[in-house]
C-alpha cells in the first residue's frame, strides 16, 4: 500500500512526485525544470518574479502564462525592466497574458530597479549563498515531509527585503529555492531526483 503523498507511477510507469502527475504541463515542468540548478541574474530574477506572482495562486496558473509574462516583461532582462515607465505599468495592467495584479507588477519593476544597481552576478551569488548543505539532509519520502519554509529561506527573505526587494517572503523564497535547485525536494523514490554522488 502506497503511503499518502508518496511517489506515484506515471503513464510510463516511472515514479514521480504526485503533483507532477496532475497535468501534462506539470509533468514536463517536474521532469525537466523543477529542482534543476538555475544560475544567472536575469534567470533568477525571472523565477523570483514568477514566484511572487504565484503567491495566493496555483503554480499551474503561472506556468501556463509564462510565455506571456516573458513577452510582457522584456524577457525578464533586469536592465530593461528597470527602465519601465508608467506607460509600461498601464500596459501590463491591461495585458490578459499575465496576472494583472498592480502590487505584484509594481514590485517586479521595483525589484528590477534594485537589482539593476548591483554588480553583475551579485543576485546569483546572494541567492546561492543561502543554499543549505545537502549532506545530512534526508530526501523526503512523502509530500508531508516537504517544508514550506526553512531557516535558509527565512534568511534569504530577510536579506532580499533588507536590500530593497518586495514580495519575497520566506514561503516565496523557499519556492524559489526548490524551483532553482538550491534544494532537491523531489521525493526519495521520484525519477527526477538527482542521485547524490558517492562520497
Amino acid at each position: 500500500m502506497t503511503a499518502e503523498g508518496a511517489a506515484l507511477p506515471g503513464p510510463d510507469g516511472r515514479l514521480r512526485c504526485p503533483w507532477g502527475l496532475s497535468t501534462e504541463d506539470y509533468t514536463a515542468y517536474h521532469d525537466t525544470e523543477w529542482g534543476r540548478p538555475v544560475h544567472g541574474d536575469d534567470a533568477l530574477f525571472e523565477r523570483l518574479s514568477l514566484e511572487a506572482f504565484q503567491s495566493g495562486l496555483s503554480w499551474l496558473t503561472i506556468l501556463r502564462r509564462r510565455e506571456g509574462f516573458r513577452a510582457a516583461f522584456a524577457g525578464f532582462r533586469i536592465d530593461r525592466v528597470a527602465r519601465f515607465t508608467d506607460a509600461d505599468r498601464e500596459r501590463l495592467l491591461a495585458d490578459p497574458g499575465i496576472i494583472r495584479n498592480r502590487a505584484k507588477i509594481d514590485a517586479t519593476i521595483a525589484n528590477a530597479k534594485v537589482a539593476a544597481r548591483w554588480e553583475p552576478g551579485e543576485l546569483d551569488a546572494l541567492v546561492w549563498s543561502h543554499a543549505p548543505d545537502r549532506v545530512g539532509r534526508p530526501a523526503p519520502r512523502t509530500l508531508a515531509e516537504v517544508p514550506a519554509i526553512t531557516p535558509e529561506s527565512t534568511a534569504l527573505s530577510k536579506t532580499l527585503k533588507k536590500r530593497g526587494f518586495r514580495f519575497t517572503g520566506p514561503t516565496t523564497a523557499y519556492a524559489l529555492m526548490q524551483a532553482c535547485g538550491l534544494v532537491d525536494d523531489h521525493l526519495a523514490d521520484c525519477c527526477a531526483r538527482v542521485p547524490r554522488a558517492a562520497g
